[in-house]
């Protein structure tokens, strides 16, 4: 009796809800497994997904955000030992579970934090409200693979936002794991989109799209490289998020900074007394 091939997993991209395959067809090797090597078309692609996905995730009471967000991080909790035999340290699942339910929490509070009535001399309500900024992409940290994309991830579509991640190159399986994660944690398709493969070819992409509204260079470790994005993201005025530096401790607490950065702040007058 002939040996038995043992058959290799192929991890594809998360764009829009689903598990597509690179359009290029490409793939590299990672651990064993075949990871898709994403390409310019699939960051474009990706962002249709996310802006198509703006207005209801936008639109979705902050309440319902944070249901999603904590039933993500029980789904995440549930798969713990897939995780760990991805070489995720065990204490690194539990600290990303712990930030899925920090970042739940925020959910219906930061309004109450951010915003706020403001005095005016005059028969009105004068109130600020923060509003998502729309779709983000992002560069996630190249380590550590999961808690530092959970870091960069949470913060931006807690808020209202959707976003398009770059996944980590050298770490992208746990990206991907994390998809899977998400795909069923009754998380609308679209407001996460998550490419692998190189950073060179799809942050430049994501950096230039006209639809794409802030950008988050967090996980861009060669200066050269931040400083065209960042020439690129001026196109249109895109808000960016400077690269984190080399020694980030991301199990610390991570403060209000990262959900803050990507808001827009709606100030709405309204007659009292009619």
């Amino acid at each position: 009796m002939s040996e038995r091939v043992a058959v290799r997993k192929t991890y594809k991209l998360f764009i829009g809800g689903k598990f597509p395959r690179s359009e290029s067809g490409r793939s590299y090797l990672v651990q064993s497994s075949n990871v898709s090597l994403a390409s310019r078309k699939d960051a474009r692609d990706a962002v249709v997904a996310a802006r198509a996905a703006v207005k209801s995730w936008a639109g979705a009471t902050a309440y319902n955000r944070g249901q999603i967000l904590y039933r993500a991080a029980e789904m995440l909790e549930g798969r713990r030992e897939q995780f760990v035999a991805l070489g995720i340290p065990g204490d690194e699942v539990d600290a990303a579970v712990d930030r899925w339910v920090w970042y739940a929490g925020w959910a219906d509070k930061l309004a109450q934090v951010y915003g706020g009535a403001n005095p005016v001399a005059g028969p009105y309500f004068n109130i600020s409200a923060p509003e998502p900024t729309g779709v983000v992409a992002v560069v996630a940290p190249e380590r550590p693979a999961l808690l530092g994309l959970v870091s960069v991830i949470a913060p931006a579509i807690v808020t209202g936002n959707t976003v398009v991640v770059a996944a980590s190159p050298s770490e992208p399986l746990a990206a991907v794991t994390l998809a899977e994660v998400l795909a069923t944690s009754d998380l609308p398709g679209g407001v996460v989109n998550i490419l692998t493969g190189a950073i060179t070819e799809t942050a430049p992409a994501l950096a230039a799209h006209m639809d794409v509204n802030a950008i988050d260079l967090t996980g861009v470790t060669d200066a050269s490289l931040a400083s065209e994005l960042e020439v690129k993201a001026a196109e249109n005025l895109k808000r960016v998020l400077r690269p984190a530096p080399a020694d980030h401790d991301w199990t610390v607490d991570p403060g209000l900074a990262r959900m803050t950065a990507l808001l827009e702040t709606k100030t709405v007058w309204h007659p009292k007394g009619v």
